[in-house]
């Protein structure tokens, strides 16, 4: 049966004379950095004491971000997709370590390792933990021998965690069909979009060239094969268009992307520390993709930003969509009806891709407000605290 919690958070707030201690365990300080420094940022602020276990690697900036915080840092070196149960043992130990040392009052988890390997660690040593899942993965999506060893990693992970966070309802609904969580339950909308950094900026003057993004890693699964083939076909019919490319390359794709900027078909602009310029440059954020997305931050940026966007129909992409306001949903790998959807978009008027862009920051601001998901941990915490 499906658990739905909701607390307040009015007046919340720790007694003075005892410092709750909150342990985080995640797999990167460039993801909690990007998307849930605020969560820290408002730990901090009333008062808990935050221990934060993550490899630091090539992340040193970002960790000490946290550390001028007031956060205390452990470095916790793993292979974040390796699939050694030795080394996944050893992580496990790491964890049990680490909370019989600290002794924390709630452990919070992101991603799948520290979300599963530190479930059972809490469960072992009576510790509530408050989990975030980012997305299934694809060993979950898809049926067979990875699937069933996956779901039953989820069923010992979590089956004694105090709140599971999801960020999309398909795969909250997935996790409760095969009884991978017993606790409860709420949904909150991804990681959001921080609406003071990712503000709304002018757009493109009307007589500039119609220009679109894919942002994402270069992978097969995040869309990239519909996306070329799209800006192959439409760079023909219409010849001033542009389609911008942004993200790190695996080593299959380096020589195609090479090839197709020299042929001008695209541009590619390699992997970026700030996407802000490169999405307040063009009209429209296209991501095609297929891979076990939670939520897509690139969707909420580009609204956030007041940029359209065309994205497929799959859990943690339509969620940011309605269709023909702010964007248009796109059959998942079908580049035939990318292409179509591309040319609605360019058939549009000035006016109206422009108020399609407006309608997208006005989506994220009433639904995907990044203090949405501050407001979720703060009332969680307190309620698992205060028991």
């Amino acid at each position: 049966m499906e658990k739905e919690c909701r607390g307040n958070i009015e007046n919340i707030s720790i007694d003075d004379k005892m410092t709750r201690k909150i342990l985080i365990l995640s797999n990167s300080f460039g993801g909690l950095y990007s998307f849930r420094k605020e969560v820290f940022q408002a730990y901090r602020d009333k008062g808990y004491e935050v221990y934060i276990s993550s490899p630091i690697g090539n992340d040193g900036q970002k960790m000490e971000w946290f550390k001028r915080l007031g956060c205390n840092i452990i470095d916790t070196k793993f292979n974040r997709q390796g699939t050694n149960p030795i080394a996944d043992f050893r992580l496990m130990l790491t964890y049990r370590k680490l909370i019989k040392k600290i002794s924390p009052d709630i452990v919070l988890s992101y991603t799948i390792k520290p979300n599963l390997y530190g479930g059972m660690v809490c469960a072992l040593c009576g510790i509530p933990q408050l989990a975030n899942i980012t997305g299934l993965g694809a060993a979950v999506e898809y049926p067979g021998i990875m699937q069933k060893i996956t779901i039953l990693l989820y069923k010992l992970g979590l089956r004694k965690t105090s709140m599971v966070f999801f960020q999309n309802e398909e795969n909250r609904q997935f996790c409760l069909n095969y009884g991978m969580i017993k606790g409860f339950t709420r949904l909150i909308p991804g990681s959001g979009v921080n609406l003071s950094y990712h503000t709304l900026v002018n757009y493109p003057a009307e007589m500039e060239p119609i220009r679109f993004i894919f942002i994402s890693r270069i992978r097969k699964e995040k869309g990239i094969e519909e996306y070329l083939a799209a800006a192959e076909t439409i760079k023909q019919k219409y010849p001033k268009t542009e389609f911008h490319v942004l993200g790190g390359c695996e080593g299959r794709y380096e020589q195609r992307l090479t090839k197709l900027n020299d042929e001008k078909i695209i541009i590619y602009h390699g992997q970026q520390p700030d996407v802000r310029p490169y999405i307040a440059n063009v009209h429209c954020t296209i991501h095609p993709t297929f891979y076990p997305e939670g939520m897509s931050n690139v969707l909420l940026e580009s609204c956030a930003a007041g940029r359209a966007i065309i994205t497929t129909d799959r859990a943690g992409c339509r969620e940011i969509v309605d269709d023909g306001v702010n964007g248009f949903i796109v059959r998942q790998q079908d580049s035939n009806d990318l292409i179509n959807k591309i040319e609605k978009f360019l058939k549009l008027t000035y006016n109206e891709k422009k108020q399609m862009g407006l309608a997208a920051r006005k989506k994220v601001e009433k639904d995907f407000d990044r203090q949405i998901v501050v407001n979720a941990y703060l009332e969680e915490t307190y309620r698992i605290m205060n028991k």
